[in-house]
Parts: C-alpha cells; sequence; structure tokens
C-alpha cells in the first residue's frame, strides 16, 4: 500500500522529482531512485512517454510508493495540474537520463508535456544527468543549448567515456547511480550551507600556456573543471569568489568573476592583484613549471635533424602565495603526480607553507584529467592528517575538501578565541 506525502515527508530530509527520458540508460534510474531513498530523500518520479518504452512506471510506483506521472492529463492522475504541484513542492529537480531532446527543450523553454512544463514551472535547483550517442554529445546543437542551460543555472553532471548500446566508444555514457546520487546530494546540501560566508575566496583554474615560438607552446591536459567545480561550490556555500583562468575546456560558472590569462608569469600577477582581499587561496591551476628562455618571435623551421631548447623557472606561485599572505588566510594547493603520490604530496606541504594539499594521480584513466571524475586524498599541515576520498565526480569532491577547509578555518577561530 502506497503511503502519503505527508507521511512521507515527516521522515524526510529532502523531496526530490525524478524526471526519466527514453534512452536505454532509462534502467538505471532505479538505483538512482533507491540510492536517494536510502539517504532518506522523498523521490516522487515523472516519466516521458518514450521513457515508458524502455522501463514501466509500476517499477517506480512500487518502489517510490507514490503515483509516477507521465502525462497530467490522464484519467488516472489524481492531480489535474501535478506540473505546478510536482514541481513547486520540490527540493531539486533531478533528470536522468537527459536525452538531447529534453536538453533542447529545457534549453529553449518547449513545454510539450508533463516533464518540460514541471521544468518551466519549477523554483527549486535543477540538475539534469545527459545520456546520448557521442556525436549527440558532441553536435554544436547540443553544445549550444547545454552552455544555455548553463547560464540559467541549471547544473549539468556530465556523461562518462565508454562503449555504447550502438557500439560506438566515447563520451555520452550516463555517469554511474551513485555520482548522481553524490551531486544531488552536494546541491541540497549546499543550498542550506552558508558555512562559507564572508569569505574571500581565489581560486587558480586550468592549464597555463608557454610559448615555444609563435605557433607551438608548452601545456598540460587540465580541462579547468575541478577548479570551477570549487568556484561554484565556495559560491553556493556563501563566499565571494574570483577564479584566475588559465587555458580550460570547460564554460565557467555563471555570475563569477573570472580573469583570464595564458601563462604561468600572467596568472602569477594576476594572483597578486587579487591577493590582498583573499582569505582562502585554491590552486587549483595546472601551472607549467618551465618555459622556453628565449622564445623566437618568428616560427621555427624544420630544417634541422633535432632542435634543443633552453628551459627556465617559471614563478612558484603556490610558494609566493603562502609566503606573502595576510594574517588568517587559508592556502590550499593541487598535487597532480603519476607516481609516490603521498610522498610527493607531504613533501610539497612541507615545501610551499600551504595549509593543505589536495592531491591526486593523474595517470589513471578514470580520475583527474580529463574526466568529470576525481580520486583525491587531502593532506594537512595542523595535524598531519590524511583524508583518502573514494573515486567521486568533481562536483563532489570540491564539496568535501570545501569541508576540509571550513574545519580548518573552525580550527583556526577557536585557536584565536582560546589562545
Amino acid at each position: 500500500m502506497g503511503q502519503s506525502d505527508s507521511e512521507i515527508s515527516r521522515r524526510s530530509k529532502h523531496r526530490i522529482a525524478l524526471g526519466v527520458c527514453g534512452g536505454i540508460a532509462a534502467y538505471k534510474a532505479v538505483e538512482i531512485l533507491r540510492g536517494l531513498q536510502k539517504a532518506g530523500c522523498t523521490v516522487r518520479v515523472a516519466m516521458t512517454k518514450r521513457a515508458c518504452e524502455f522501463i514501466q512506471p509500476l517499477t517506480f510506483r512500487a518502489i517510490s510508493g507514490q503515483h509516477v506521472v507521465v502525462d497530467d492529463y490522464a484519467p488516472d492522475n489524481p492531480d489535474p495540474i501535478a506540473h505546478i504541484t510536482f514541481s513547486q513542492t520540490v527540493d531539486l529537480l533531478l533528470v536522468a537520463p537527459a536525452t538531447a531532446n529534453i536538453i533542447a527543450k529545457f534549453a529553449h523553454g518547449i513545454a510539450d508535456d508533463f516533464l518540460s512544463s514541471t521544468y518551466l514551472a519549477c523554483s527549486a535547483p535543477v540538475l539534469i544527468a545527459p545520456a546520448m550517442n557521442t556525436v549527440m554529445w558532441q553536435h554544436p546543437a547540443t553544445i549550444r543549448n547545454l552552455e544555455q542551460l548553463r547560464s540559467d543555472k541549471v547544473s549539468i553532471l556530465e556523461p562518462d567515456s565508454g562503449e555504447m548500446a550502438c557500439g560506438t566508444f566515447g563520451p555520452g555514457r550516463l555517469s554511474e547511480p551513485e555520482q548522481i546520487v553524490a551531486a544531488a546530494l552536494a546541491i541540497l546540501g549546499r543550498e542550506v550551507s552558508s558555512d562559507l560566508a564572508g569569505e574571500r575566496v581565489l581560486i587558480t583554474a586550468g592549464a597555463t600556456r608557454e610559448l615555444i615560438d609563435p605557433v607551438r607552446f608548452i601545456s598540460n591536459r587540465s580541462s579547468g573543471r575541478m577548479g570551477f567545480s570549487l568556484a561554484q561550490a565556495a559560491k553556493d556555500r556563501g563566499a565571494e569568489v574570483t577564479v584566475i583562468a588559465g587555458i580550460t575546456t570547460v564554460a565557467a560558472p555563471a555570475d563569477i568573476k573570472v580573469v583570464n590569462v595564458e601563462t604561468a608569469e600572467e596568472m602569477a600577477n594576476a594572483v597578486d592583484e587579487e591577493l590582498g582581499a583573499t582569505s582562502i587561496f585554491i590552486g587549483a591551476a595546472a601551472v607549467a613549471d618551465y618555459r622556453p628562455t628565449q622564445p623566437p618571435n618568428q616560427k621555427i623551421k624544420k630544417t634541422q635533424a633535432s632542435l634543443t631548447i633552453s628551459l627556465e623557472r617559471t614563478p612558484d606561485i603556490l610558494s609566493k602565495v603562502s609566503s606573502s599572505r595576510r594574517d588568517g588566510t587559508l592556502v590550499i594547493g593541487f598535487a597532480a603526480e603519476t607516481e609516490n603520490v603521498s610522498e610527493n604530496a607531504r613533501q610539497k606541504l612541507r615545501n610551499k607553507g600551504a595549509d593543505m594539499i589536495v592531491a591526486n594521480d593523474v595517470s589513471r584513466r578514470d580520475s583527474g584529467f580529463d574526466s568529470v571524475n576525481n580520486l583525491v586524498t587531502i593532506f594537512t599541515r595542523a595535524d598531519d592528517h590524511t583524508i583518502e576520498l573514494p573515486l567521486m565526480s568533481k562536483e563532489e569532491a570540491a564539496q568535501r575538501i570545501l569541508d576540509k577547509v571550513v574545519e580548518l578555518r573552525n580550527r583556526q577561530q577557536t585557536k584565536h578565541v582560546t589562545g
């Protein structure tokens, strides 16, 4: 026997509307539903008509204990204006899987079915987890639609790479259910959290480029996703955020100040200009350690059998920030390693004078550069403490990193009061 909305709401932490679209990944929405329920959430399900061709509404009704809406004009629908009451009585609208079709509808304000009407009527945060063929995911129209949704402050958990049902390989697979649940819970958590209110957070993100000649450069594969995830998370937790961004391949969060730079020296200068008002510095950028000593003004021609390029050190941004910070400023650095991760991270923590180092193994294929996920270990100087986080989305990793930053700040303030 189903439970009433009031009975469930009294025992749950959050109310979530789960939208399920038509695609082979629709069956994974069952695992998402169960994961959210295990976290103490009340979940109501809405399905598109095409989704019903992959999985039946009865499955979701049996698990959720509530009516599953496909068409609010259907005779069995107990609420004739369900798209209004459904959308305005939830804390989060989660759509997983989100097809290219529903993404296009959301981006252009089309409301020709229950789920798209619900989106337009929803005043709660929205998270979508896309799933589609790689070519569709990379199509300019889909890219434009996603950019529009980002500007509309819709959170997007980008798909994983892998083999598709159609046999192609590439990005487009629905993220794993546990990652989707974690991203949803992170959004719900930051909606009620303001533990960074009053903080001025400065974050570096992306890669730098060091010119070899006018057409060639030294760089790395950093996308900027981790830095931007930290920026969004800090902003949502009440902080005033500025990002110094090098070269990135993902869009910056909306309504956050971004200073664009290219080289390590430009990034160092930009950090110097912003540091005076900063209370928390997070160096998430992958800054080139070396640059060509004297790059020529003209393109180097392929006239020699070999070529030797002289390199010099670039500015050490993290060390300079640590040594020149004002009292009370927290300094967090990142360590991208390919071997001896813990040893190298601890050494960097000691040598750079940072309060915390976040280390990750960038040689892994399932995390780090070019990935939506991260597998990080946090090292702190104050208590020589180590926190090993499991593989998770960079959005969730950002929240966990900021949890530790808040802990350091609280400990600092307590020491100041009692000391």
